[in-house]
């Protein structure tokens, strides 16, 4: 496993279960509309393509919405503050966790943060939205944890190991020593693909995109 690597997540739970309960009923036995909304949590190696999937999935499928994650990692080109993520110093988000906003977060990386923002899916489920995550692999697990029973957890993968490597290669977006420690995480992720519903290959763009939409529709209508 790379030491770059840290696993220990940290989870809000109770306050999500005390918050989400706390709306799923107007009065003891009339449950509200939140009571049938879900969530869809795509997750992935960095390299597998679980964006493209998820922004697909946002202009095909009806009333879902895309739960906005906050980092510390620095802002790349074209990524838009609070439409890609919440772009946040390390300050700032250290100061959140203290103050349990988060309903997960981790360190992915030295002092590069990611997190699941309570008020963020609140927001959403208010609204009557299904959500979808677009989040790291031990924080799509620990997601579920909170959310058992609502839940569908879709593992993208690429058809090998070395067409990953390719992938995040052609980025071209950090420096050598960054990637390695990208690469490195990312085939060791590969191995958590038994702990997700769902393993969806993304070789061919147009079939894994036809099969996400398929494999979503078929668990909202449920």
């Amino acid at each position: 496993m790379p030491t770059s690597f840290k696993p220990d997540l940290q989870v809000q739970a109770s306050k999500a279960f005390q918050y989400f309960v706390g709306i799923f009923y107007d009065s003891p036995g009339k449950p509200t509309q939140q009571l049938f909304v879900k969530l869809i949590i795509v997750t992935a190696p960095s390299g597998a393509g679980k964006t493209t999937i998820v922004k697909h999935l946002l202009h095909t499928v009806k009333d879902v919405a895309f739960s906005v994650s906050a980092t510390t990692r620095p802002k790349r080109k074209n990524e838009v503050h609070g439409k890609d993520y919440y772009f946040i110093n390390v300050e700032g988000f250290k100061q959140l966790v203290k103050e349990g906003a988060f309903i997960e977060w981790q360190e992915v990386y030295e002092n590069q943060f990611y997190g699941t923002l309570h008020n963020e899916v609140e927001r959403l489920w208010a609204a009557g939205k299904h959500v979808i995550f677009d989040i790291d692999v031990k924080g799509a697990m620990n997601l579920k944890n909170v959310f058992p029973g609502r839940t569908l957890t879709i593992f993208v993968k690429p058809p090998s190991p070395e067409a990953l490597r390719q992938r995040l290669r052609r980025r071209k977006s950090e420096t050598e020593e960054s990637l390695k420690k990208r690469i490195d995480k990312a085939i060791y992720e590969l191995t958590f693909e038994k702990n997700f519903d769902i393993a969806l290959v993304n070789d061919v763009l147009e079939e894994a995109l036809d099969n996400a939409v398929k494999i979503v529709q078929r668990f909202l209508a449920g």
